[in-house]
This record gives C-alpha cells, structure tokens and sequence, in this order.
C-alpha cells in the first residue's frame, strides 16, 4: 500500500488542541471574564493581542466550502451586523484594565469584501480609536478577486492593512463550475496589480487540491498562472469533504472527487511547481517566498500557528469577534454562536455570545505545546515531559510505524518530521491527541488528511 492510501484518514488541522470536537468544559459568563482578563494582564503589555474578525456573508455559496457563512445579495444585513460585532467588543473594552495593544487583526469570512468600504472603514475605526498598536502590527483580510475594488483595497491599506489573501482555488472553468466560484485570470491580475500599486507588502492565493472534476492538467494550468502573478504566499489546502456537516457539497458526489494516489499527485505537482517557482515549504500548505517574513520566522523558528492559520507574530490572547468565531486565551478556547440572529440577540442582552469552549488541564497544555512545536518547527523536545504523562509514552508507540515509513526520526529526548513526511503533519500529531484516540468516532468529524 502507498503511504498516500495508507495514511488517508480523518485527521483534525490543529488549529487548536484539543480540536473543537473535544471540548467539553465550556466556560460559564463569569469564567469566561477571568480568563480574558488573566491573560489580558498576564501579555498585553509584552506581546500584545490578537483580533479576528468574521464577516460572514456571501452573495452566492461556493460549494466546496466549509465555512461558516450566510448567503444573501440584501446588503441591508451589514450596519446591524457591524453593530453587534461593535457592541462585543465594547463587552470585551470593559473587562479590559489597561488599553489594548493590537498586534494582528484578521478579517475572515465568509467575504469580508461583501461589506462596502464605508462600512469596513467604519467597523475598524471603531476598533481602533480605543487601542494602541504595535509598531510590528500585521493587519490583514481575505478578499474575493471578483469584488475587491480599489476602494476595498485603498480604505484597509490607509487604515494599517498591508497584507491581503485571496481565494483563487482554481482558473479551470469546469471546475470553477461545479464548485460555483467564478473569477477569470484577468480579474485576478488587475486586483494584484492594483493591491501592488496601492503598496501591499504581502500577496497571498488560496489554492485547493482535491475538489471535483480537478485533473492533473487542470492544476498544473493553474499554478502556472498562479506563478505569473508572482503571490508572495501561497496556502495549498487539501479540500475537505465534509458533506455531513456542509450539505452544499451534496451538488458533486465521491466519485467526482480525485483519492488516494491521483490526488497525491495534485499535491506532488504544486510542490515541484512551487519550488522551482522560488517558493519554499513554511508547514502544513503553506509555501511562502523566501523573502517573506514566513519565511524568516519559519527559519528562526519563531513560526505560530492558530485559528488565523500560520503567522510569524505570537500572542497568547486572541479575541475573535463575530459570529461563530473562536477566541483563544491560551489555556482556554471560547467560540461564539453560530447562527447571526442568535448571535446578535445575545449581544444586544450583553452577554459574551460564547456557547462551546474548552478550559485545558495541565496534560492539555503540555500536548498543546508539542503539538504546535511539530506543526511550527517540524520537531519537539520533550524536555522530560514523556516522563509525568503517559500520554506523550503512548503517542511514542503509535509513531514507530510512523518512523518505520520514513516520516519522521525519533530521538532519546524527541521527534523530528522528515522531508518527506511534512506531508503527513496532521497524522503526525494525531499520534498525540489523546481525545482523538479516546473517541475513534471522531472520523465522521473530520476530513481526510491526504
């Protein structure tokens, strides 16, 4: 069996550890206030924090995606929208002792183009007229090629923005068919060029491998494209067949998807292609110039990985605003409700709108730790830890196999990811996680890992 096959299970992304399926000791109001506020002092004043922002709506549903998103053409839903995520902040300002130091903002979605600039202009500005940030600040947004105007750009850019990210998937038109996302060449490359005009620093595409009808042909063609735009980040995700929880994806069915060793070589193209192209291989889909700050922090091994994906800045406080958005405050997680009219209702009774969170034990933050260390850097020291939890013992036992396919090398004090296996991250800390292994009915919760 080739080790594509063979390690072609579910596996969580590690966005998070434990993953969302695992949390079972949601924080009540209160609780959730002193953890907030604990690490609010514990950091702010030395690393600074974190905002993610999700603006969820879209005009048309993309079918492959697994995102949380409402999808409507009435654009009447963005001031009251902006308004509740306002007044969630305001209930975040009040707990706070001292003035927020920002070092990232992230706008997520959904589209966050979706809203005009105006309104964008207007929810940052009420963000940041009570904070100071960090000269080192990193502030970016996801954008749709196809509605990303000048405007867009200029108003983000003049409010700190210098990074933008947008989804390209695929430019074959079969493909962008079946998965009703639609953007041509030509409107990809006037936005880059006018974002580049402009004077953003940092250029990323979202690119997928594994969607319906996709061929070897078809993303080759692709990529080639992709690097005449010449992006100085490219994310590379395996698309996530996830039909149970996303129903969209009901549109195509298994047998349009390429598996197994088809879908490999997908993957394996767009890695020759990206490094012939200049680009080097930052984590788990990530590839970034080499002169791109990814890049450097890959290389000190500063790199950080959280719900906004890899980031070459680090804080332990991330507040994330909006609904469905997940806030982390280091040993503890929060995400707010998923649905917009409940979300907004429980603002407007001022409540934080948080319904599933996790409070992580000691053995939780340990695994934690070593988790990130292999999705960041590629290796972990133990530092003694494999002696207080067995846990880490019996993660050691599941990674001989591991071990034995090349994928990674196992030392006396630690483990280390080879060349070959940073394709097989995510199996690698699966090895690790405890709940996983706990509760093996979590297949039906993730997608697949290759």
């Amino acid at each position: 069996m080739n080790l594509t096959t063979k390690y072609n299970v579910a596996a969580p992304r590690y966005t998070s550890y434990p993953t969302v399926p695992a949390w079972h000791t949601t924080p009540s109001q209160e609780e959730w206030k002193e953890l907030v506020k604990a690490c609010f002092k514990k950091t702010n004043s030395i690393n600074g924090i974190s905002l993610y922002i999700h603006l969820p709506f879209c005009e048309s549903l993309c079918t492959y995606c697994a995102c949380n998103t409402r999808i409507t053409v009435n654009h009447k839903v963005e001031e009251p929208y902006l308004e509740s995520v306002l007044n969630e902040w305001k209930l975040y300002l009040e707990l706070l002792t001292e003035k927020p130091r920002i070092k990232e903002i992230h706008l997520g979605g959904g589209t966050p183009t979706f809203f005009s600039p105006v309104n964008l202009q207007r929810l940052l500005a009420g963000i940041l007229n009570k904070v100071e940030v960090c000269d080192d600040h990193d502030f970016s947004f996801e954008g749709h090629p196809s509605n990303t105007t000048s405007e867009h750009l200029q108003t983000l850019f003049d409010l700190g923005f210098k990074r933008v990210s947008f989804g390209i998937q695929e430019f074959d038109p079969i493909v962008q068919d079946v998965i009703n996302r639609y953007q041509s060449y030509e409107e990809v490359d006037n936005v880059v060029r006018e974002a580049r005009r402009i004077g953003y620093a940092s250029i990323n595409f979202d690119l997928v491998y594994g969607l319906p009808l996709q061929k070897l042909e078809t993303i080759t063609d692709t990529i080639a494209k992709v690097i005449q735009l010449n992006p100085d980040r490219i994310a590379f995700y395996s698309y996530a067949h996830v039909p149970w929880i996303k129903p969209g994806q009901r549109k195509f069915t298994e047998k349009d998807l390429p598996v197994d060793v088809e879908k490999r070589k997908l993957y394996e193209k767009g890695l020759e292609m990206f490094n012939l192209a200049g680009y080097e291989d930052i984590g788990m889909d990530h590839f970034a110039k080499k002169s791109d700050p990814l890049y450097t922090s890959m290389k000190e091994k500063t790199l950080h990985r959280n719900f906004m994906g890899y980031t070459d800045k680090y804080t332990e406080l991330m507040i994330s605003l909006g609904v469905s958005a997940i806030s982390d405050t280091c040993n503890s997680f929060g995400q707010n409700i998923k649905v917009v009219e409940a979300y907004q209702k429980a603002v407007a009774e001022g409540k934080f709108p948080i319904f599933k969170g996790h409070i992580l034990n000691e053995e939780d933050l340990v695994i934690r730790k070593h988790i990130l260390r292999i999705m960041c850097a590629g290796e972990t020291d133990w530092n003694g830890d494999q002696f207080v939890y067995p846990s880490i013992f019996q993660g050691l036992a599941r990674c001989e196999e591991l071990m034995s396919d090349g994928l990674i090398d196992i030392y006396p004090s630690g483990i280390k990811v080879t060349e070959l296996g940073k394709a097989f991250l995510r199996n690698i800390c699966m090895c690790f996680d405890t709940y996983y292994w706990i509760n093996l009915d979590s297949k039906n919760k993730f997608s697949s890992a290759t």
